[in-house]
């Protein structure tokens, strides 16, 4: 089979058993004159990097009615915006989404570009998403390169070289398989065929339909491909977080710094995460508890195991950092997952009188 036949074979594939996405324009309705919206396109995939399809679902239907439009999202209060992302995860992705929204409508008149090299100039977008923008929501023929692909052509030409240093070689074979004709539909093609049949575990070859182009079938090693070069064992950062509640229930939040980690998202205070022994910084002067409770979490490069510290304080506590928010309109959805780790822990062992709601 060849590159021809293999891209008929795929967009043949994809006519039939294209996923059913609430971002995704599909096949027919695209044959029928249908054209995706570029802000929903976006919007899914900057929320799709480094998370799932089932994760993602449901915060884009969520964020298309509150905002449904890029103007929308643009005029959006920061706090409103960084709350309905929490537990999504890497928040620089929710602080840079906010930034796009407003050069687009500031600077665009609502319009994205429709070029790579044009949406490679917006905030947050790098190579992977001008692509796949340009490819899905503009027809470009563009080399659209996440993990799926990389499997998928890992396989389909038995490259053995491991990952990351086997990129380049994919997104060349890649690129020599997309089309001029009906390319957004291609890269989608793809995508789904490495998530729904070329998985990471037991590909279900039998029903794929590049089978007899596959290199790696013929060879017996689909199974094992791609390689990928080992992983650094993550170390370990340690840190405290202070709970503190006010006698009407109020609780001390502050607002992490924008640039880091979970920045400009609310978050108890705590001290600096460091791979030796935590500095002791409380936020205010109370009688702090350490009641042994601990959070651990991990993030992309590293663990964390995070200490807690639980006080409660009177009417009259300025606090040193952060700001208390009434009980009344504090969302613990709202705070990041570690964050919401902290206050389910905490609970249980704060102190009767101001125990949490």
């Amino acid at each position: 089979m060849r590159d021809e036949g293999i891209q008929n074979a795929l967009l043949g594939w994809y006519d039939t058993h294209a996923r059913d996405l609430p971002w995704r324009v599909g096949p027919t309705a695209r044959k029928n004159g249908a054209l995706p919206d570029p802000y929903g396109v976006w919007l899914s995939e900057v929320m799709l990097q480094q998370t799932t399809v089932a994760a993602v679902r449901d915060y884009f239907l969520r964020f298309t009615t509150l905002w449904p439009t890029v103007g929308d999202l643009a005029a959006a209060e920061d706090a409103a915006v960084m709350g309905e992302w929490a537990g999504l995860g890497y928040y620089a992705r929710a602080r840079n989404l906010l930034k796009c929204a407003r050069v687009v409508a500031g600077e665009f008149g609502g319009r994205f570009p429709d070029t790579e090299d044009g949406l490679r100039d917006l905030p947050g977008i790098g190579p992977y998403t001008a692509a796949a923008i340009a490819s899905i929501a503009f027809d470009r023929p563009a080399v659209v390169m996440d993990g799926n692909v990389e499997r998928v052509m890992a396989r389909l030409f038995a490259v053995q070289t491991p990952l990351p240093a086997a990129k380049p070689e994919l997104k060349t074979l890649a690129a020599r398989l997309t089309p001029a004709d009906r390319p957004g539909c291609h890269a989608q093609a793809v995508m789904d065929l490495g998530a729904t049949i070329c998985t990471p575990r037991n590909p279900a070859c039998g029903i794929c339909p590049v089978m007899t182009a596959c290199a790696a079938r013929k060879a017996g090693i689909a199974a094992d491909l791609p390689t990928k070069a080992p992983k650094k064992a993550k170390p370990t950062r340690h840190g405290i977080a202070y709970l503190v509640q006010r006698v009407d229930g109020a609780w001390l939040l502050e607002t992490r710094p924008d640039k880091g980690l979970l920045g400009g998202m609310l978050g108890w205070p705590g001290s600096d995460w460091t791979e030796g022994a935590p500095t002791d910084a409380p936020p205010v002067a109370a009688d702090w508890r350490d009641p042994g409770l601990e959070v651990r979490h991990t993030f992309t490069h590293f663990h964390l195991s995070l200490s807690l510290r639980l006080a409660c304080v009177g009417l009259d506590t300025v606090p040193q950092r952060g700001e208390f928010h009434d009980l009344a309109t504090f969302r613990p959805a709202n705070l990041p997952t570690v964050m919401r780790k902290a206050f389910d822990l905490a609970k249980g062992a704060m102190p009767a009188t101001s125990a949490p709601h």
